[in-house]
């Protein structure tokens, strides 16, 4: 027999089924606005409040967008967009939980190596193409690091662009941004700028030349040297 307790739900949840079930089944399609807040409290009886809460709900969710002054319009999420409405927790999760950032870590070596031997494997001249362009233009951020740290990322993400799933560059672009605070002191060290961009050279040149085992090896590389530097900064960091 089940004796657990029966939950109250509030208003505002059974405000987001209801639209959630219009929205699935057609009712209303990506780019159509939903109804005013006065007509969905109308429609449902309930007041402005469990309207607007159920609305921020279905965006934070990514189903719809909020713009000041206009109706809530359906979306199509993305996972940009989905993994986006995670980093805050996950950045209280690394500062909070002692031994978080070595999983992340591991993790980012584990994905990013696979991905570039896919890419080794997947890539067409277009791709190597447009690699080669976002090193280059790494490689001219060298005197403007805010530039520089942005544009190395986008070095990441256009290599886990090349599996041709949308899900990898916003995984690999999110566990890049999530550890950007421990980050950005590894790239400002000494000589650390040309060591990273002569790694991505590294990198670039396997995935050019089809030598998938080669690329996932240099990209190991690159990221086990910069897991050391970020152990050596929380070290100093904590003293």
């Amino acid at each position: 027999m089940n004796n657990e307790p029966i939950l109250r739900r509030k208003i505002y949840q059974e405000v987001v089924d209801r639209l959630v079930q219009r929205i699935r089944a057609g009712e209303w399609r990506p780019g159509d606005q939903l109804p005013s807040e006065r007509d969905l409290m109308d429609s449902y009886g309930v007041g402005r409040p469990a309207v607007r809460e159920a609305l921020q709900d279905l965006a934070r969710s990514g189903i719809v967008e909020i713009t000041h002054g206009e109706r809530a319009r359906v979306v199509v999420p993305t996972a940009d967009l989905l993994i986006e409405q995670i980093a805050g927790g996950a950045q209280h999760m690394l500062r909070m939980e002692p031994g978080m950032l070595e999983h992340l870590k591991d993790a980012r070596v584990f994905l990013e190596a696979g991905l570039c031997k896919m890419a080794a494997q997947k890539a067409t001249p277009a791709d190597r193409e447009r690699l080669l362009a976002r090193w280059e233009a790494h490689h001219a951020a060298l005197d403007e690091m805010d530039q520089f740290l942005h544009r190395d990322m986008l070095f990441h993400r256009e290599i886990a662009s090349i599996s041709g799933n949308p899900i990898f560059p916003s995984i690999v672009e999110a566990l890049f941004n999530w550890a950007g605070e421990y980050y950005q002191n590894i790239v400002r060290a000494p000589g650390s700028e040309q060591l990273t961009l002569a790694e991505h050279r590294r990198i670039y040149e396997a995935i050019a030349t089809g030598d998938g085992d080669g690329a996932a090896q240099a990209m190991r590389d690159h990221l086990l040297r910069a897991n050391v530097l970020y152990r050596q900064d929380e070290t100093q960091t904590s003293r």
